[in-house]
């Protein structure tokens, strides 16, 4: 057991006969964990740009909330008399009158 395990810190697995076949799977083993890691990292990349559509999608939200209010603001009576009244125009102080149009049928 002790001189395998010697064998196999000294590398004497690498340079034995059977070599080309445990070079292949070390090999393979090496592409597995670039697969893996390069995976990993593709990963850690999507989640980064999610949380940054999310934070974006918030900013646009409250953007939308402060505009609605301010339209809503500017379609108030108050303030169409007071933008009104700066051009020049008054309400009428005579209240409107229902004009009625009697039609002759023939």
């Amino acid at each position: 057991m002790r001189n395998s395990l010697i064998g196999i810190l000294k590398g004497k697995f690498l340079v034995s006969g059977d070599a080309p076949k445990n070079w292949m799977f070390i090999i393979f083993i090496s592409a597995l964990a670039t697969i893996m890691i390069a995976s990993s990292h593709s990963a850690d990349r999507k989640v980064h740009q999610l949380a940054a559509l999310n934070e974006e999608i918030k900013e646009l939200k409250n953007e939308f909330v402060d505009m609605r209010s301010d339209v809503q603001t500017l379609k108030l009576e108050s303030t169409i008399g007071a933008t009104v009244e700066e051009k020049g125009l008054f309400p009428s102080e005579a209240p409107p009158r229902k004009i009625k149009v009697n039609s002759i049928k023939d």
